[in-house]
């Protein structure tokens, strides 16, 4: 039997309009949703007997993106907001993940792709290079099927500072086992360490793994220090970068590597505010416009900053402005500014499907699309009245605006609550994890984790090698 659902009685944002002015309107239109698909966006629709989701009062908009997302690391929300890029490195990568059960990962994978879908992000790549051992992968696709969300699991094993631990035969079994499952919501990309984590052996290898397979690549590159190494113009001089590829972060890369970005027509992937929290250097967003790279947005890791793209697209926009007007101060005749509200909520929501490489297009309202949307309480008075719909979504929008949540036309947040979660246990599920991972960090090293902001770890190299919860399929009982 066919599905079908109406949305009625809403405002639409319509968009993006090639040399449409302004870029993206708010009409009043209903929208007909047949197998999980948008197949009419039109004013008055009937409904002939289908389902009606009320929209009245509401701004529906496309289903944000996240192009890039250790959801691993929800347990420790927060724990790394005064850390260095090398203090989360070491805590989280050579201390964390190695007590981290089968178990621990399922259940932090789980609440951060739900923490992520209740604020509208219905699109997700989960950079999963927290997985210790073949189990840990098989939790985080586990976790990933069982959010009901649209999800890449990007399988990023053997991640260590430097790691050139074989990963092939586990990417080749992760492919076969999402393939196997044959489910609309989740896909597959590789997590590649690259040339800034690994040798070009080690990258030529698993580039190649990944082109064998069809899945894409995503790879960081360009990140602080580390980046420096020229690591895109390796892989492009070794034709390891396409079309296929997505580029994170780029904040240290250079002018002619992000040019060679834009010549094979990857993408990129800013995390503004994970960038400028811990240093990274400015984001890359004004050189890759400038390159004809229109990026995607992403979180990177709620260790460190908040999870929700309202605040993703509103420290890409800051930051760029922030950047442009330190370089070029605004003068009493200035008529622009160098971004605007509408590239940042297309970054974050068309061009992040794109680089996700979908089965069907998403992230725009439009037939054919898949219908990943968001319905937003557009009466809260953090944003009324609309005066600039894309302009309060970006700069005034938060998580406690989203009242609804559609993922292939299926309702998986209503009236502001999760579809069929616990979030209480959830949270107790994750607390309890925690606590355990704390328990069994201090037995097996004498260090213990505080919880109070002062854990201040030393920066040095993390390994790749599993740790003791690599063979560990449950949390003891500590």
């Amino acid at each position: 039997m066919t599905a079908r659902m109406l949305l009625s009685g809403g405002h639409v944002l319509i968009g993006p309009g090639q040399g449409q002015v302004p870029p993206y309107r708010a009409d009043h239109l209903d929208i007909m949703i047949e197998d999980g698909l948008i197949v009419e966006v039109a004013a008055g629709i009937q409904a002939d007997g289908c389902e009606v989701l009320d929209a009245t009062g509401t701004l529906v908009i496309p289903g944000f993106v996240d192009t890039h997302r250790h959801n691993w690391q929800a347990a420790f929300r927060s724990i790394a907001s005064d850390w260095t890029l090398g203090q989360y490195a070491h805590a989280l990568h050579g201390i964390v993940k190695h007590h981290m059960t089968p178990d621990d990962m399922y259940i932090a994978v789980l609440a951060g792709r739900l923490e992520a879908l209740a604020s509208g992000v219905t699109t997700m790549v989960d950079w999963a290079h927290g997985i210790s051992s073949p189990a840990h992968a098989d939790a985080v696709l586990r976790a990933l099927q069982d959010s009901k969300a649209r999800s890449v699991f990007a399988y990023a094993g053997g991640w260590g500072l430097s790691s050139d631990v074989p990963i092939t035969e586990e990417v080749t079994r992760m492919a076969a086992a999402v393939h196997d499952l044959d489910d609309d919501l989740l896909t597959m990309a590789l997590g590649l360490r690259g040339p800034q984590y690994s040798s070009m052996e080690t990258t030529t290898t698993d580039v190649r793994t990944a082109r064998s397979l069809g899945i894409p690549v995503t790879v960081h590159a360009g990140s602080a220090a580390w980046g420096t190494n020229r690591p895109i113009g390796q892989m492009h001089e070794a034709g390891l970068l396409d079309g296929t590829t997505t580029v994170v972060h780029g904040n240290t890369l250079t002018e002619d590597e992000i040019a060679m970005i834009a010549d094979v027509g990857a993408s990129a992937s800013v995390s503004a505010g994970a960038e400028i929290q811990m240093g990274f250097g400015w984001p890359a967003t004004g050189r890759f416009l400038a390159a004809g790279v229109r990026p995607s947005l992403s979180i990177d890791d709620c260790a460190a900053i908040g999870g929700d793209m309202f605040r993703a697209m509103s420290a890409t926009l800051l930051a760029e402005r922030g950047v442009t007007g330190a370089r070029d101060p605004n003068t009493a005749d200035r008529r622009s500014l160098p971004l605007d509200s509408a590239d940042v909520f297309e970054f974050a929501t068309a061009r992040g499907a794109e680089a996700c490489v979908l089965k069907h297009p998403a992230g725009s309202i439009r037939p054919g699309h898949h219908a990943d949307l968001v319905i937003l309480d557009v009466r809260d008075l953090a944003v009324a009245p609309l005066n600039h719909p894309v302009g309060a979504v970006v700069g005034s929008g938060h998580p406690g605006l989203v009242r609804d949540v559609l993922v292939g036309g299926q309702v998986v947040k209503s009236n502001g609550r999760l579809v069929g979660v616990d979030a209480e246990r959830m949270v107790d599920d994750l607390v309890a994890s925690r606590d355990a991972i704390c328990k069994r960090i201090e037995a097996s090293t004498g260090q213990k984790v505080a919880l109070d902001g002062s854990w201040t770890p030393p920066v040095t190299g993390f390994a790749s090698t599993d740790g003791p919860a690599a063979a560990q399929n449950t949390p003891s009982s500590d």
